[in-house]
């Protein structure tokens, strides 16, 4: 029992510190919302359109202010007092999110509107992803850093199972409307989590004053570290292939399994199930060698890749389980490396690139895995298996040329980059 108290000592670690338990409670409601939404937005265009494309479409136009204005995001993170900018982004998905139920309610939404409500989604999201990630380390400091984002990471796919479960079952009842405006309300729980916070607790950074040339000194920052450009490099080819899921898993789902919405849900629930136990696994490994980012990589697109290949309906629901382990881990294990190999006052522009990376790619990756996939489904799950499988063999070598600074925290970001960095 000793060391099962232990482990669990080290898995829930940061949760010692009031503030971020106070944040997760509220983020554990807001993120049901949030993917009780995802599932009911691709389900409503599915519905509108019967097209894999038009689905990817969407995704794209959600994802594109992240693209396009990503690091501007992340200079209004290192400016702004970061609680306060993160209760305005949730106000603001809290309209949008009201505004497509009430859509939907009426029964006058079209597609172009759901595009519009989308890329306005957009916006909140390209200064909410960066202040959200940098406000972690305010929250529990560099010790706790890595455990913080794993817990997250758990918390969000906790959310995954809870919100489309939840989203299947009234969409299959009632429609998708609900999805919409249960998420709208569950944006309060958040709102009131930040305000609830004791402020003299947190470890703020003094927010960056107004001045010329700040996004250029982010770029500059970024390709002189090769512990924050090599992971973001990963991030962006795996972020655009494999993390297509909401635009592959729903044409596999109807198309190649022959389901409808519930079993949707029931694979982007088992989906979450897996990362929860895949977070608590990072969680409590903590802090790991650069090589591990690239094995994690190579893990995560043999399992994607395998589960493309699957025969049956049953089969591919239970590797959702390995999927969702191996992707969260993947991801966890990337923005860790970021935030402790960043500068404090740098934190909010790195992030944002991040964003970028990860998220920003969805405009380039989900029309591409939404065509594909509309042709095979199985191709569109499997194309970014083999992406990030190459990703992983390309990356081992440069990350291993890391390994040296590991146990230096703090120094990586600070060395510039030498010729073997990659370009």
């Amino acid at each position: 029992m000793t060391a099962v108290a232990a482990a669990a000592r080290r898995i829930f670690s940061s949760l010692r510190v009031p503030n971020y338990r106070i944040y997760s409670g509220g983020q554990a409601v807001s993120l049901s919302g949030t993917w009780m939404q995802s599932v009911a937005q691709a389900w409503l265009v599915l519905d509108l359109t019967g097209s894999g494309t038009a689905i990817g479409l969407v995704l794209a136009l959600q994802f594109l202010p992240v693209l396009l204005l990503g690091p501007l995001g992340g200079v209004l993170a290192d400016r702004i007092d970061k609680r306060s900018l993160l209760v305005a982004t949730q106000v603001g998905a809290a309209l949008l999110a009201t505004t497509l139920g009430l859509l939907v309610l009426l029964e006058v939404v079209t597609l172009w509107m759901v595009c519009v409500l989308a890329c306005g989604l957009g916006f909140v999201n390209l200064v909410d992803n960066p202040t959200r990630q940098a406000f972690v380390g305010e929250m529990v400091g560099p010790d706790d850093l890595t455990n913080a984002v794993s817990l997250n990471s758990v918390l969000v796919n906790l959310a995954r199972v809870a919100g489309p479960a939840i989203a299947g079952v009234l969409i299959v009842t009632v429609g998708v409307a609900p999805c919409f405006l249960i998420n709208a309300g569950s944006y309060l729980a958040a709102i009131a989590a930040l305000l609830l916070m004791r402020p003299e607790q947190l470890r703020r950074t003094p927010p960056r004053p107004r001045g010329r040339g700040q996004l250029r000194e982010g770029f500059r920052y970024v390709r002189g570290n090769p512990a924050i450009f090599i992971p973001l490099l990963m991030m962006a080819m795996v972020g655009m292939l494999a993390y297509e899921f909401q635009t592959s898993l729903p044409l596999l789902a109807r198309f190649t399994f022959g389901g409808d919405a519930g079993t949707y849900g029931a694979m982007t629930a088992l989906m979450g199930a897996g990362a929860v136990a895949g977070g608590l696994l990072t969680a409590a490994a903590g802090r790991r060698a650069p090589t591990a980012l690239a094995a994690m990589a190579l893990l995560f697109g043999a399992v994607q890749s395998a589960a493309a290949l699957a025969p049956n309906r049953a089969v591919v629901l239970a590797a959702m389980v390995p999927l969702g382990a191996s992707s969260i881990a993947f991801l966890a294990l990337g923005n860790a490396t970021l935030q402790l190999a960043s500068a404090p006052e740098m934190r909010g522009r790195v992030m944002a690139l991040w964003a970028v990376a990860f998220l920003g790619s969805t405009p380039l990756g989900a029309p591409l895995i939404g065509w594909i996939g509309s042709h095979s489904p199985r191709w569109g799950l499997g194309v970014g298996g083999l992406a990030t499988l190459l990703c992983g063999l390309l990356a081992w070598r440069p990350l291993a040329r890391l390994a040296p600074a590991e146990d230096t925290p703090g120094t990586v970001a600070a060395e510039p980059a030498g010729p073997d960095s990659p370009a």
